[in-house]
This record gives C-alpha cells, sequence and structure tokens, in this order.
C-alpha cells in the first residue's frame, strides 16, 4: 500500500473520531463543522458569521485541539494596532552594552488564530491580516518573519449589531475560503446545551492528528483528481453570478451590483476535492460543487438596493444560481444531493 492511500484511509478513519471528539463541546452544527473542516484540509481561512452565544470561539478552540494546534485568540476593538496582531520592535540591551532592536512576535504566530468580531477593528488594523492570510508571513522593519505552519485564521463577525462597525473590504472577504453561517440549534439541541453546560464540565479534546498530519493533507487534497467537466462547472457557476456579463440571467442583472471573482471558482474546486476526501471518494463530482456553492459565494456576491427592497437574500441568490447553471454546457440541472 503506498503512502498515499495510507493517509487516505487514516482521513477515513479520523473523520469520525474528530466529530466524536468535537461532540463533547459541540451540539448539533454538523454542517458547520464539515465545512471547516473542508476549508482546515485544503488550508483556506474561514469567516464565520452568526449571533453571540452560538459557541463560535468554542468550535474554533476545539478544532484546533483536535489537530493538536497552537491556538490563539484576537479580540479586534477599536483600539487594536496592527502592531498588537503582528508584533512589534523593542530595544533591548546586550550583554556587552551595546543596544540593539529585537523582535517580539505578536499573538499572529500561532497555527489557528481566531480573530473575534474582526469587523470591529479599524480597516488599518484589518489590513494586518491580509500579507498573513496571503502570503503566511509578516514584515516588520524591513524583515521578513514567516508564520508557523500550518496556518489557519477563522475570523468572526456579528451580523446583528452594526453601529460602531467597520464591514471588511472585498479585496480581505475574497481571501476567505468560506464564509461559514452558524445559527440557533433546534429546541432538542438548545435543551442539551443547557444541560450540558449547566452540570458536570464536558470531557477533555484528545487529539487525533498534528500538524504535520494537517500538511500532508494539503498536499493530498491537490492530489485529487477532477473531471474536466466539473471543473467547468465550478467556474460557469461562479462566472453566473456576475451582472451585466453575456448570457447573465435576469434576477442576476436586477438583484446584483457585483459578482463573484476567479477565487469563487478556485474555492469551489479545492474544496469540492476536499469534500470528495472526507465522503469516501477519490473524485470530485458536481455534487461536491452543489454542496459549497453557498459558504463559497456568500462573501463574494454583493446584492443591490432592489434585492434588498424586495427582501432577496445572497443565500437565496446562490440557490438560484446553482438551480439556473446546467452541469454542462448543452445538459440539463443536476439536482444537488
Amino acid at each position: 500500500m503506498d503512502d498515499e492511500q495510507q493517509i487516505v484511509e487514516r482521513i477515513l478513519e479520523g473523520r469520525d473520531r474528530i466529530r466524536a471528539e468535537l461532540r463533547k463541546t459541540i451540539v448539533g452544527q454538523d454542517d458547520v463543522i464539515q465545512q471547516l473542516m473542508i476549508a482546515l484540509l485544503s488550508g483556506g481561512h474561514c469567516l464565520i458569521t452568526g449571533a453571540p452565544g452560538l459557541a463560535k470561539t468554542l468550535l474554533v478552540r476545539s478544532i484546533s485541539q483536535v489537530f493538536q494546534l497552537r491556538f490563539h485568540r484576537i479580540q479586534f476593538t477599536p483600539d487594536l494596532m496592527p502592531a498588537d496582531i503582528t508584533g512589534t520592535e523593542i530595544l533591548e540591551e546586550t550583554h556587552d552594552g551595546k543596544r540593539r532592536l529585537q523582535f517580539v512576535k505578536g499573538p499572529i504566530f500561532a497555527n489557528v488564530i481566531l480573530a473575534d468580531e474582526i469587523n470591529r477593528t479599524p480597516p488599518k488594523t484589518q489590513a494586518a491580516l491580509l500579507e498573513a492570510m496571503q502570503e503566511h508571513q509578516v514584515t516588520v522593519g524591513g524583515v521578513r518573519y514567516p508564520l508557523d505552519e500550518p496556518f489557519f485564521v477563522l475570523a468572526t463577525q456579528n451580523p446583528i449589531e452594526m453601529e460602531g462597525t467597520y464591514p471588511l473590504p472585498e479585496a480581505q472577504l475574497d481571501r476567505f475560503m468560506f464564509n461559514v453561517l452558524i445559527d440557533y440549534l433546534p429546541e432538542d439541541d438548545e435543551v442539551e446545551v443547557v444541560l450540558r453546560t449547566t452540570s458536570n464540565r464536558p470531557a477533555p479534546i484528545e487529539p487525533v492528528f498534528t500538524g504535520s498530519d494537517v500538511e500532508q493533507f494539503h498536499e493530498l487534497v491537490r492530489r485529487v483528481p477532477i473531471a474536466d467537466d466539473v471543473a467547468r462547472y465550478a467556474v460557469r457557476l461562479a462566472a453566473a453570478s456576475r451582472p451585466g456579463q453575456p448570457g447573465a440571467t435576469d434576477f442576476v442583472n436586477q438583484w446584483v451590483s457585483w459578482g463573484a471573482g476567479l477565487r469563487a471558482a478556485q474555492t469551489l474546486v479545492l474544496g469540492g476535492k476536499a469534500r470528495a476526501l472526507l465522503m469516501g471518494r477519490a473524485h470530485v463530482t458536481f455534487e461536491d460543487i452543489q454542496a459549497l456553492a453557498a459558504p463559497a459565494l456568500r462573501h463574494r456576491i454583493l446584492l443591490g438596493y432592489k434585492a434588498e427592497a424586495e427582501g432577496v437574500s445572497v443565500d437565496s441568490v446562490i440557490a438560484k444560481l446553482v438551480q439556473s447553471v446546467p452541469t454542462s454546457a448543452t445538459g440539463q440541472v443536476s439536482r444537488a444531493g
């Protein structure tokens, strides 16, 4: 058995163990966990959107424990400065009496970064994450400092209270692989959460994989084959969200002011490869692309005033896109499973 097949079997064996460990602290949210797992296996960053008290921080911390990754939480506030994230240079005296600048690493130097309420801080500080997210490095005083690998940014934002917030610019939103929505649980699950959190403390989470395992997974995901027709479908799905283009549908022209770019198609393909592995398959299907359309596109499509006036949500636009874009240039629309 070759090394690649062994890694695939480790992923499949570890999938159920990961879910079992996460269920020690997290109730429900199966779709959210799967989307975060896909991003983790793909090496992408995630934006997590949800109301307060839905265990966003607990979920991220629990995932970092499962993968035995170093976790840092950064609370974004209006007075947070870029140096509070990346680190700063301090003047220190050496043993021979000379003085020199010494770089003190900031909290960005970890494997999993929880950027809590990222839209609470001004754009200058938000931009401090751009280089780290894209290049996996920070530059201070002209010196490049590589970040620890693997490196993930999981940023949360509260969609309810928008007063005093600074919406993320489109360029930074596009660097997040997924925008994952966490919603309220069904009543039975909420009862279970209440009972759990008001009785005994949960059992500690046991690690299933390590950081080096995650880096191996990244390489394996990229080697998953994808048919040309499936890749073209991902490209057409992203392109169909752009208004004013040849072949754009009426609802896109009416409701959308700005559509998804090339990174959306890259996200759909790479995420589809990771999802295929988690589902026990060695190839990507149309269903993989369709299943990831919402988290991959919802932060990359900007609705216009007409959609807002009519109460149209971005998720409903994405659902109509999936229904209207055929899986082949001349074929019929395939139903998502």
